[in-house]
């Protein structure tokens, strides 16, 4: 026989018969910030600095209830006390509308449409094609697979993004795809959006009134001033600098300012001129600029391109470039370092985030997906970067032979989403750091051979970390500071 409901046990009376002596904790972890403080986190993502004699006290249960510090965890859901009996069932709530996304499930859709390419970047994480090998080509068959694909998706959302190589190069090919798609979500009515990743070099008034047309966005790359972008974008001609501004200013009087956006890759020739890079991006009057690492995936990798620097070099880039960018927004222009605004947002509002990187259960596959051109289908772009060096770990299956559920249920997409989740990995579950941080097996599978990878040795980890600290400090010590990067968090 079942026991009684009666005789069940219920936590929350566990709780409210402790209550009466004081306070409980809640769930939390915590990380050292500095010497003197430490950060606390809990399982929606709020936090709270505190000394160490505080958190002790706190941990200790010597607080004095209604002081300062002692509201200020009650009020974030890190202690419960008798006049909190809601306190569990807000805490559940966040927690749910934190992981939304979850459940939106695949909205990004990146469509291969050629390996061919005009540059040869040696950072370049694809293993690109000569300006004349067509056979690397998407197909109009493949496309119109990847299409029935993507809109079995049951995301509210859809973005298809064309890469390459240069997709421009096979332009004729998105257009395809573009009007095709446009008839498919007459009936699903999703919010469809397009975008198209391009050095520009290929840009014409035919592209541009079909951008226009349909609403597409673009997306390049811009290193930074001329001789910089044209060193770690070297193309025949060596003027793919002049091709990418003339690109960006073609775009804009056709399509609008905020249509084309720009992004830029940190080598060892930039470590020393964040400012000189950040500049080029005022000059261009752009008004958003991530600070990217390099990759270790695809020809970065073979011409050894991502070992030219470490994490903690990149760091110091990171830093110095955000508070030269705080600077900037101090006098009077508006500039936002995109990563840092990403993480911002995963920490101060109530929602995730859809950027792959930082999502648990992993992003693969479960929010990106992407549609190479001979017809594999891989669980990110970096994955199928992977697998351009041999190594298929991440192939789901093929358009022609394999359905959506075999795919989305295939062991190559579940087995690293299952291993690792970060609530459940060695170090990242005890990490103070865990609710703002992700996982990123297909990076720990390449740089340590295995999906969760030992974080000591993770420069994802170092990366995160070094960032979120410095984040946390601007927002503690720096009320100038603090104002600005508040001003980045969007709801």
């Amino acid at each position: 026989m079942g026991v009684p409901v009666s005789q069940r046990f219920n936590p929350l009376d566990f709780y409210n018969q402790s209550l009466v002596l004081g306070y409980q904790l809640l769930p939390f972890r915590f990380i050292r910030l500095d010497a003197k403080r430490y950060v606390l986190t809990n399982e929606v993502g709020e936090y709270i600095v505190l000394s160490q004699d505080l958190l002790q006290d706190f941990v200790h249960k010597r607080l004095v209830p209604n002081s300062i510090v002692y509201n200020q965890l009650k009020s974030k859901h890190f202690l419960l006390d008798a006049d909190s009996s809601v306190a569990l069932d807000l805490l559940a709530l966040k927690y749910r509308t934190k992981s939304m996304q979850i459940a939106n499930f695949t909205s990004l859709h990146m469509f291969v449409v050629t390996l061919r390419c005009d540059h040869s970047c040696p950072y370049c994480q694809v293993s690109r094609q000569s300006y004349d090998k067509t056979t690397y080509d998407m197909s109009a068959a493949y496309a119109q697979k990847a299409l029935e694909f993507t809109f079995q998706s049951p995301a509210p959302n859809i973005k298809i993004e064309f890469q390459g190589g240069e997709p421009l190069l096979n332009f004729d090919l998105i257009k395809e795809i573009v009007l095709a798609a446009e008839l498919k979500n007459l009936t699903p009515q999703k919010n469809l959006q397009f975008v198209i990743a391009t050095n520009l070099s290929q840009i014409s008034d035919e592209i541009l009134q079909f951008c226009l047309e349909h609403n597409i966005l673009i997306s390049t790359s811009l290193d930074g001033s001329e001789d910089l972008h044209n060193a770690n974008r070297p193309r025949s001609g060596k003027n793919s600098y002049q091709l990418a501004i003339e690109g960006i200013q073609r775009v804009r009087s056709v399509l609008g300012v905020d249509k084309v956006g720009a992004l830029m890759t940190t080598t060892k020739a930039s470590l020393p001129r964040v400012t000189e890079i950040i500049d080029e991006y005022i000059r261009q009057n752009f008004h958003n600029i991530f600070l990217r690492p390099l990759s270790p995936y695809g020809f970065a990798v073979k011409t050894k391109t991502y070992e030219a620097y470490n994490s903690l070099e990149w760091l110091e880039f990171y830093k110095k470039g955000l508070d030269y960018i705080l600077q900037v927004n101090k006098q009077g222009y508006e500039l936002v370092e995109d990563y840092t605004s990403i993480l911002l947002n995963k920490m101060l509002t109530p929602f995730g985030t859809s950027y792959v990187d930082l999502q648990s259960p992993a992003g693969i596959g479960i929010s990106a997906i992407i549609f190479n051109y001979d017809g594999e289908v891989y669980a990110s772009d970096e994955s199928r970067m992977l697998a351009e060096m041999g190594d298929k770990r991440f192939r789901l299956g093929n358009l022609q032979t394999d359905t959506y559920e075999q795919m989305m249920l295939s062991d190559a997409l579940l087995d690293p989403l299952e291993e690792s989740l970060c609530e459940s990995t060695p170090m990242c579950q005890d990490c103070g750091f865990q609710p703002y941080c992700g996982s990123d097996p297909v990076y720990h599978y390449a740089t340590q051979g295995d999906y969760v990878g030992h974080k000591a040795f993770s420069g994802f980890c170092k990366k995160n970390m070094g960032i979120l600290r410095h984040i946390i400090t601007l927002l503690e010590d720096e009320p100038e500071a603090k104002e600005i990067l508040l001003s980045w968090v969007r709801i």
